[in-house]
């Protein structure tokens, strides 16, 4: 059900893409021939912001912040609404 769900959101982004400006076409056609070549390889490389996220993260956790199971379970209920 998810692949049919995700299927038919791709085929109406296209869609609505055909009438958005050529520069936005176009951006549209370089994010996603990069992450097929993500695919294609099996390698993902990080953004430097992703890499400072992460980095972010890792020296909280190192400072003995971390989420409570509690916590955790309330950011999956609002991304399951």
């Amino acid at each position: 059900m998810l692949a049919a769900m995700a299927a038919t959101d791709l085929r109406n982004l296209l869609e609505r893409a055909q009438s958005s400006p050529e520069e936005a076409q176009s951006e549209l056609v370089a994010i996603a021939s990069e992450i097929e070549r993500e695919l294609r390889s099996g390698e993902y490389a990080a953004s430097p912001d992703e890499l400072h996220a992460i980095d972010a993260a890792m020296a909280s956790v190192d400072l003995g912040e971390a989420a409570t199971d509690a916590d955790v379970e309330a950011a999956f209920a609002k991304f399951r609404r």
